[in-house]
């Protein structure tokens, strides 16, 4: 599959299709697509539309699991020619390609994280284990799995590194900057050592601790963090008081009334 990712900021992926070949979305993603391209809603992840309804659902309540809609979208180039269809981010950061072939078929990432992807390739859930890593480790107990052998493409946000870990190296990151790691890296939740830094250090009670090999993807802006940073900045009844320009005339007539 052929792909371009225009934009530095706010980031859309155009994908290539050749007649006959199909994408699959999360609902919603859509920005824009070429003539003769068919669009179609399908129940659950579909990576398969041959099993059952019980299989259908078990998809469709995984993705639920995980944070996704319980429907996806289908795109497919009916045309004779290629064609072109793109999905947008859905808030500033970055958009990464994977190839599940070169990852040894499965990727596990954050809720949310999925934007599109080859046809084939299935969303499903990944579980934690661990006590500690479920209750604490910003994600819960699940974690979202993508496995195939073809291209996916996951966002995140803020500026994405990825880093490559050797066998028993460890790097320790804020549990919610964690985007995805390969199936080989142990996962696990670790203590802030020291009272003082962990009720006055500002990040939290918990760490993520990673232990290759393998690779990890590293997001330095998590959307909970950005989310939290804007309902702190909001005022209580509507519109800053300290707003300039006419916004900020106004408040000032409405505060003497």
């Amino acid at each position: 599959m052929d792909y371009q990712i225009i934009g530095d900021d706010m980031q859309f992926v155009e994908v290539e299709l050749d007649p006959g070949e199909t994408v699959v979305a999360e609902a919603g993603s859509l920005m824009m697509m070429d003539d003769h391209i068919h669009m179609e809603t399908v129940f659950g992840d579909g990576s398969s539309q041959s099993g059952g309804l019980m299989d259908k659902l078990l998809g469709a309540g995984k993705r639920v699991l995980t944070g996704e809609s319980l429907f996806m979208t289908m795109f497919t180039n009916e045309g004779s020619g290629k064609k072109h269809v793109s999905f947008a981010s859905p808030y500033p950061g970055k958009i990464i390609p994977m190839d599940l072939k070169e990852l040894d078929g499965k990727i596990i990432c954050q809720k949310d994280a999925f934007l599109c992807a080859a046809k084939g390739v299935s969303v499903g859930i990944e579980f934690q284990r661990k006590i500690g890593t479920g209750f604490f480790g910003g994600e819960g107990f699940i974690m979202q799995k993508l496995e195939g052998d073809g291209m996916a493409f996951v966002h995140a946000g803020g500026t994405i590194h990825q880093k490559t870990l050797g066998p028993g190296e460890t790097l320790k990151i804020d549990t919610g900057c964690l985007v995805a790691i390969t199936r080989d890296v142990d996962y696990d939740i670790e203590f802030v050592r020291g009272v003082k830094t962990a009720l006055f250090g500002g990040e939290g009670l918990f760490f993520a601790t990673l232990r290759g090999p393998g690779t990890v993807w590293v997001q330095s802006l998590p959307f909970s963090r950005l989310a939290s940073r804007v309902f702190a900045a909001m005022p209580a009844t509507g519109g800053s008081k300290d707003e300039g320009g006419i916004g900020g005339l106004f408040n000032i007539f409405s505060d003497r009334s």
